[in-house]
């Protein structure tokens, strides 16, 4: 699978260009930033593309020097960041 980066956003599309996923974070406080929103086309459920997302999310969000929010707004991403504990949180 293809993922890019495009801003706050990681993407996932299609040959045609079409995004099929997508993960959206934003930078809230200078440095910590919160995983907002992930969306995954029904095409693809089921297939683990969201905690995919979510993992570059982070990963994208550390190459920055950046924190993650505790509780993330979006649940999906809450509930993947209480799995992978291991991961940098900001209080």
């Amino acid at each position: 699978m293809d993922f890019q980066t495009e801003g706050n956003s990681i993407v996932y599309k299609n040959a045609d260009g079409a995004v099929l996923a997508h993960v959206d974070f934003s930078e809230v406080m200078s440095g910590v930033y919160d995983i907002f929103h992930t969306e995954v086309d029904a095409s693809l459920q089921g297939q683990g593309i969201a905690g995919k997302l979510v993992a570059r999310a982070v990963s994208e969000i550390e190459r920055r020097d950046g924190k993650l929010l505790k509780d993330a707004s979006c649940s999906y991403a809450a509930a993947w960041l209480k799995r992978h504990a291991e991961k940098g949180v900001s209080q």
